[in-house]
């Protein structure tokens, strides 16, 4: 695929009333901040025609980042040495390109190194928000992202989303952005923490950071899609087996990808497997937090198991596992972790460092997974109708797995994993058995 970049240039905010919040406002990076991944996140967006101009989404992101300062601003230290944002409208990364084929010629778009050259590089840039405009010559677009974590997390990116394609149809932002980030981390008088922070979501420094594999050559991204039928019959088999009580979509997948994968493995029975699951918190907190609020609010359940026990456990038995972790993970754990980061703000302690596995890790035997599912992807119209395709390009850590709706059909779900190559190859061989 022949890209050719046509232009390149820094976008900044444009309105015409005051920024909200003031420029040169330093808003420290809370702890939900800090625990999350430290590294830019791609993404990549893809629309049949017609499309709108690139004069007409430009314009429109110019005034959706009005919205959303933080994308447009830089990471830096305050006065006290602390990780901020400083709302300065430095601007974005703006990239346009030209593809000489059609988005019909090109599809579909599965991971794979080529989908690179669709989205700015990750490395060694200063701004936050990156965008590459992909126009192929049957008008489609192709939009490739790239945002910092630290920023912003899959929620609030959705949000963004959504405003921009709003704007460029002529409306209003409709709901506001939430970007009261103190209102949403509030200790308690005195602080106190239930739970233990410093090595659940945090570890020191300087300590070794899981497993690292010989090169990111040795992981093999891929995407397996379930069908809306599949996926009932999993349902199906979790009900009938767990005396009529329903989980969701979410864990009943996720209960049948996490025994597929471990088969897969050959992982020996007394071994233990877990798997790191993201929380939103927005609606777990009490009170609970506007959707629209912007930022990071994720934390993470650990369901663990033995894997002679998942291996030879039904469906039911896993999936109870898994509700079970991720409801502990109740607004309690939340105000521990808010008070946990108070305390480590107010004391002198050793830097420490996220928990989230660094690009080229392997998390062998355990995994890692974050559901992209409740996210609006379906209502991203800019004018010419939803995404045909929608994905992260490339997935730097094995064991990762993204759920996203799929474009395919209603009801299904699309999973994007990285493993190991053996792995990949048998996973891919049993991953729609349901014995």
């Amino acid at each position: 695929m022949a890209i050719e970049i046509t232009n390149t240039t820094t976008l900044k905010p444009s309105s015409s009333s005051p920024p909200l919040p003031p420029l040169d406002t330093h808003i420290p990076l809370t702890v939900f901040d800090r625990a999350a991944f430290d590294l830019h996140v791609a993404i990549i967006y893809s629309f049949r025609p017609p499309m709108p101009s690139n004069q007409a989404m430009i314009e429109g992101l110019s005034k959706a980042l009005h919205y959303f300062p933080h994308l447009a601003g830089r990471v830096s230290l305050d006065d006290q040495c602390r990780p901020c944002i400083i709302l300065n409208d430095a601007g974005i990364r703006l990239v346009e390109a030209r593809v000489d084929m059609t988005i019909s010629e090109r599809l579909p778009f599965d991971p794979s190194p080529e989908l690179r050259q669709l989205h700015p590089s990750i490395h060694c840039t200063e701004e936050l928000l990156q965008i590459q405009l992909n126009r192929f010559s049957c008008g489609g677009l192709v939009i490739g992202l790239t945002a910092h974590h630290r920023i912003a997390d899959g929620q609030s990116m959705s949000s963004f989303f959504l405003a921009w394609a709003r704007l460029v149809r002529g409306l209003d932002v409709d709901p506001l952005p939430y970007h009261d980030r103190g209102s949403i981390s509030i200790p308690r008088n005195p602080p106190h923490c239930e739970f233990d922070h410093q090595e659940i979501e945090f570890r020191q420094d300087d300590s070794p950071s899981l497993n690292p594999t010989a090169s990111l050559s040795s992981i093999e991204n891929i995407v397996v899609h379930f069908s809306a039928d599949f996926i009932n019959k999993i349902k199906k088999q979790v009900i009938d087996n767990s005396s009529g009580r329903r989980y969701s979509t979410f864990e009943c997948l996720l209960a049948h990808l996490w025994k597929k994968v471990t088969i897969a493995r050959g992982l020996h029975h007394e071994e233990f497997t877990q798997v790191r699951v993201a929380v939103n918190g927005r609606a777990r907190m009490k009170p609970s937090v506007p959707m629209e609020f912007f930022g990071n609010l994720v934390l993470w359940a650990y369901p663990r198991l033995r894997v002679g026990d998942l291996v030879d456990g039904s469906h039911a038995f896993i999936a109870k596992a898994i509700h079970s972790a991720v409801a502990r993970i109740d607004n309690a754990y939340f105000q521990s972790f808010i008070d946990f980061g108070e305390l480590y703000r107010t004391e002198e302690r050793e830097e420490m460092a996220a928990t989230a596995p660094d690009i080229g890790n392997s998390l062998c035997p355990d995994m890692e997974v974050d559901s992209w599912l409740r996210f609006q992807f379906h209502d991203l119209d800019f004018g010419g109708g939803a995404p045909c395709a929608f994905l992260p390009p490339n997935l730097p850590v094995e064991g990762l797995l993204i759920f996203v709706p799929s474009c395919k059909e209603e009801g299904g779900v699309d999973v994007f994993m990285s493993l190991l190559p053996d792995h990949a190859d048998h996973f891919k061989e049993i991953c729609h058995s349901l014995e």
